[in-house]
């Protein structure tokens, strides 16, 4: 009997050391059409990120390439009313698997170290319509809530704030937009 006990003991132990990290790791979408999710998306909230500390409002535009990577043109309009902006191009991690991609800008940091400097971008959810998106990453540190337009429905909203808090994610963090109406003239 003890020697039951100490074998299924083990067989456990195993298994639990088998299991992968990306067991933990946040549920992506699936399937993106990448020529359907291109275009623009506007950030309506954010995990805070290093690069975006002065953002007020941030967008993205993607475009699909030839070779099934994706242009990436990032933007973001700071509280003192100025654009920063940054370029880029994200590939898929797995060949043909779409919604896991590397991102890369086009930096002095990339081109210091060409094959180091990417970041993740997994995009956990696409709503039917390729109307809104949310976009983490493996660890849960950073997350951005995404939409075709500037503002939500309050339905919405809560919708993608249940959607990222099932994943895992801390959404008390979340930065949001600024209004327009408290931008600077």
């Amino acid at each position: 009997m003890l020697r039951l006990v100490v074998t299924l003991l083990a067989g456990l132990l195993l298994a639990g050391c088998a299991t992968s990290g990306d067991d933990l790791a946040p549920k992506t979408a699936g399937h993106v059409d990448l020529k359907r999710y291109q275009g623009t998306w506007y950030e309506l909230a954010r995990m805070p990120m290093y690069f975006q500390r002065n953002c007020a409002q941030s967008e993205a535009r993607y475009s699909l390439m030839a070779d099934n990577k994706v242009a990436v043109f990032n933007r973001c309009l700071t509280e003192k009313w100025t654009w920063e902006e940054a370029k880029g191009t994200a590939t898929p991690q797995v060949p043909g698997q779409t919604d896991k991609l590397w991102v890369k800008f086009d930096n002095w940091f990339t081109s210091l170290l060409p094959g180091v400097a990417k970041a993740d971008y997994w995009i956990l959810y696409v709503s039917d319509d390729y109307k809104t998106a949310i976009v983490g990453n493996p660890n849960r540190r950073y997350l951005w809530l995404l939409s075709r337009t500037p503002r939500v429905t309050e339905d919405t909203r809560e919708d993608l704030l249940s959607r990222a808090r099932q994943q895992g994610y801390d959404t008390s963090r979340l930065i949001w937009r600024t209004p327009d109406s408290k931008m600077p003239n």
